[in-house]
């Protein structure tokens, strides 16, 4: 095979696919018999080379441009749209001129404007570029994923705020009507001109967080605009800064959407949004707070494929799961799930009533709000303006003849001793409490005014649990632990050695963080003979702790070091997660 000469800047883009083909054999990427299958079934299927090449899974896309970039001489670039400034992106070039160059602008300083291209073989107008910015130009390669996705989402939403913004501002108004819900109905677009730019930006917004795998989105308002943000894996991450008068209007649209009241800004209000996102229903559960310069909102994504999960998934080791299970064997008692906000208790609440879901049982919940709806269980949403709270729904529940009960929160002493009553009648109640640990959950109930007799013939366990970030799976790596991280382990240097820690170097997969998705850890607590004695007779959270230790009760920070023996998730994150 004759090797291919490195092209200079006067070669235009390969039509034919076996210019690219010659580039992918010469770089190693392909062998000459995988590039004929590529040829022969891009040719029978009328596509292109490279989604041929991802069809047959012979090579991905990243692949494939780093082949380019390195025949080409240029730099490769696996963009991560977090990092994107939107104005760098949509002011230094028209989204016509990107488009029709297939190119983006991804980074500028005051000398060099970085642009990607998915395509370095074929005519780059590096002149045009200069002339139009005043910098230099650095070239760099991207997929063309990428490429389009960050000229679709970023353009399109510039768009949409730039249409609404100007449209808005025409109305020369001195507020927007949140009381006019017309404005942004179902039909916003045929009644009035300035809807539609509205629903769009709340659109690529929400998909936008979809794709980048967001639990959270916060619209946080400013003096002069309002800050987007996404939670993603646990960390939050600066998006966008939208003009204050398009958030009045994505506010309203949010609020629309999610049933709350339009007219309604100074008092908090909850809601929820369902939306198909790939062909799945997603839930979004909406809150909003009066702050000194707006309504904050917070949008949390409910992703039935995580919130629906099977329990041996969710981050059990073996031990902890068997006793888990044993939890679940019980017919009637309460089993309790505690940790702070953010900690995936609801996760594990859904995870396990689907888990004990079957046609000869009546499940039903009782939430603030409905997390997600599902049609196996009969769900209760607490309405506390017309009276129906914890309480009074759990009260009516128990003359619906139910096998399982979730209460989404023992909040106060009625909730407490009704879901108690439950228990006592036969009846599995399932809750959450806001407790640091497990056996802290004990003193909770006994603050509420719990009995302790009761408290000692209804629980049957008690689980605290927190998410911790994984290592990505494609970065991560062996390494030899520090001594100051032997000492936060509880472990000599000599121990470690036959245990080499793993952590992520930061990859195009993981947008260089060395993290990709959570896992749980998890302290399960069963109410022991020993732990009933001790309860009897009122002794504190310590010496119930104690005694659950010497039963084989695991901290959670014993089941954070087991993960990071494991190579799972990092010390820093043990650290971050369960104190230092």
């Amino acid at each position: 095979m004759a090797i291919p000469r490195k092209p200079g800047p006067s070669v235009q883009s390969p039509a034919a696919s076996a210019d690219l083909l010659q580039i992918l054999m010469f770089r190693k990427v392909l062998t000459r018999e995988q590039a004929e299958r590529v040829r022969r079934f891009a040719r029978a299927n009328s596509v292109a080379v490279v989604p041929a090449m991802v069809e047959m899974k012979l090579a991905s896309e990243v692949q494939v441009a780093e082949a380019l970039a390195a025949f080409t001489g240029l730099r490769f670039v696996k963009i991560n749209p977090l990092e994107l400034d939107l104005d760098v992106v949509t002011g230094a070039l028209s989204a016509a001129f990107a488009r029709r160059h297939g190119l983006v602008a991804i980074a500028k300083t005051s000398t060099t404007l970085t642009v990607a291209v998915h395509d370095p073989l074929g005519p780059f107008p590096a002149d045009d570029l200069k002339n139009v910015s005043g910098l230099e130009i650095e070239r760099v390669v991207a997929t063309r994923t990428d490429v389009d996705a960050v000229t679709k989402n970023f353009y399109d939403l510039r768009t949409s705020l730039k249409t609404a913004e100007k449209q808005l501002a025409a109305r020369r108004l001195p507020s927007f009507d949140l009381g006019n819900q017309e404005y942004l109905s179902a039909q916003a677009d045929e009644m009035d001109p300035a809807a539609a730019p509205v629903v769009k930006a709340l659109d690529h917004l929400l998909n936008y967080a979809f794709e980048q795998r967001a639990s959270d989105i916060h619209f946080e308002p400013k003096r002069t605009a309002t800050l987007v943000r996404l939670r993603i894996d646990g960390m939050l991450h600066d998006v966008h800064v939208i003009p204050r008068i398009v958030y009045q209007a994505i506010i309203s649209r949010i609020k629309l959407l999610s049933g709350c009241n339009l007219a309604e800004k100074r008092r908090p209000q909850d809601g929820r949004i369902k939306r198909e996102q790939g062909g799945r229903e997603i839930e979004l559960r909406v809150s909003t707070m009066p702050t000194a310069f707006g309504e904050k909102a917070v949008l949390r994504i409910f992703d039935p494929d995580i919130l629906l999960t099977r329990i041996d998934r969710l981050g059990f080791s073996p031990a902890d799961l068997e006793v888990f299970e044993r939890f679940l064997g019980h017919t009637h008692g309460i089993i309790l799930v505690t940790g702070p906000t953010g900690s995936g208790k609801t996760t594990t609440l859904y995870s396990v009533l689907k888990h004990l879901s079957r046609p000869e049982v009546n499940i039903v919940t009782i939430e603030d709000p409905i997390e997600m709806v599902h049609e196996d269980l009969n769900q209760v949403a607490v309405r506390p303006a017309i009276d129906l709270t914890f309480a009074n729904a759990l009260r009516t529940v128990l003359r619906q003849d139910p096998d399982i009960i979730m209460v989404g929160e023992i909040r106060d002493t009625e909730t407490a001793e009704n879901a108690v009553q439950a228990a006592l009648t036969g009846h599995l109640v399932l809750s959450t409490l806001h407790t640091n640990d497990a056996p802290s959950a004990i003193t909770r109930l006994l603050d509420l005014g719990v009995p302790h007799f009761l408290v000692l013939s209804t629980v049957i366990g008690i689980v605290a649990q927190r998410l911790v970030r994984v290592n990505c799976p494609h970065c991560s790596e062996a390494y030899t632990a520090t001594g100051e991280e032997a000492a936060a382990l509880g472990m000599g240097m000599d121990v470690l050695a036959s245990h080499p820690l793993r952590r992520g170097a930061g990859c195009l997969h993981c947008r260089q963080t060395g993290y990709s998705g959570r896992d749980g850890i998890f302290q399960l607590m069963p109410i022991s003979e020993k732990i009933r004695a001790l309860v009897a007779r009122q002794a504190p959270s310590p010496d119930v702790l104690e005694a659950a230790r010497r039963e084989g009760m695991r901290t959670l920070r014993d089941a954070a070091i087991e993960k990071v023996l494991g190579g799972i998730t990092t010390v820093s994150e043990l650290l971050r997660v369960t104190g230092k």
